[in-house]
Parts: structure tokens; sequence; C-alpha cells
């Protein structure tokens, strides 16, 4: 890590909170409302929010399953999204979730009217946009923690 962090600190709540609180609380409140209001489904979310966590490679976010309603996706699923053009039990709305993650973040220029064709065919314009601002926010947070060695250091809750 190349941050140093005070002893007793959390890693992540004090370079979030204490070192830069204006921006760090204004990005919290956005990543947490990407939990808090989506309309996605769990699998579609989930392939989403992992395929980024690999393409980051963020331990935290590799490590975390989002929960709802006490549901998770199974454990072999984030194996599955890393095969998520020939991965089983993949419905398109989910398949399409992982593509969309990956090509957001390794080529978004490459989002050709074939993508939008089929996107269009399956999702909403509302959760287009919905989707597009959290693998955004999980590209951009997810980085961060990765890059500045914080994703080595946080635990999970109840680990």
């Amino acid at each position: 890590m190349i941050i140093d962090i005070p002893e007793g600190q959390e890693p992540i709540g004090y370079v979030w909170g204490d070192m830069v609180p204006g921006i760090g609380m204004a990005a919290a409140n956005f990543s947490l409302s990407v939990y808090q209001h989506t309309s996605l489904g769990l699998r579609e979310f989930e392939a989403a929010r992992l395929r980024i966590a690999q393409i980051n490679g963020c331990l935290f976010c590799l490590d975390w399953r989002t929960e709802r309603d006490g549901d998770k996706v199974e454990e072999e699923f984030a194996d599955a999204v890393s095969e998520w053009r020939t991965a089983e039990g993949f419905d398109d709305r989910t398949r399409l979730a992982a593509e969309y993650a990956e090509r957001y973040a390794l080529d978004h220029h490459g989002l050709d009217e074939e993508f939008w064709t089929r996107m269009t065919a399956h999702y909403s314009q509302r959760e287009i946009v919905e989707l597009s601002m959290s693998i955004g926010s999980w590209l951009a947070f997810g980085r961060l923690n990765h890059v500045l060695g914080l994703d080595a250091v946080c635990v999970l809750p109840g680990h």
C-alpha cells in the first residue's frame, strides 16, 4: 500500500473519509447509491460488477458478493462471469451485462451499432443508463482501491 494509514484506522474509511472528506464522502455516497437504488436483477448486476472486479484486479471487489433479501449469486458465478461468452445458465441480460462491463472497461470506443441493437433489445434506456453509471462507479472506485493498495488490507464485514 502506498498510503500511510494511522494505527487503528480502517483503510478505506480513513482514505475516503478522513483524507479527502469532500470528495471521498461524495464518492462513497455514489457508490452506496448504486447498491441501494438499483432496479437491475441480482444476476445481471453481479455479472457486470464481478467482470469489472476481474478487470480491475481489486481483491476486495472480487471477494464481495452483493446480497439482496438474503439472496446471493451461487459461489461458482464469479468463474462463470470470466467465461461469460460460453457460460451455461446465463440468460441474455446476464451475458450482455458482463459483455457491456468488459467492453466499457476495455474497449468503449468499440461499442458499435450491432452491440447497441442487442443491448436495447433486452434493456430499457433507463436500465442502460443505470448499468452504465454502476459500471462507471465500480471501474473508478475498484481501480482506485487497487491502485492505492487499499484492496489488499480491507476486510469484508463478517470476515
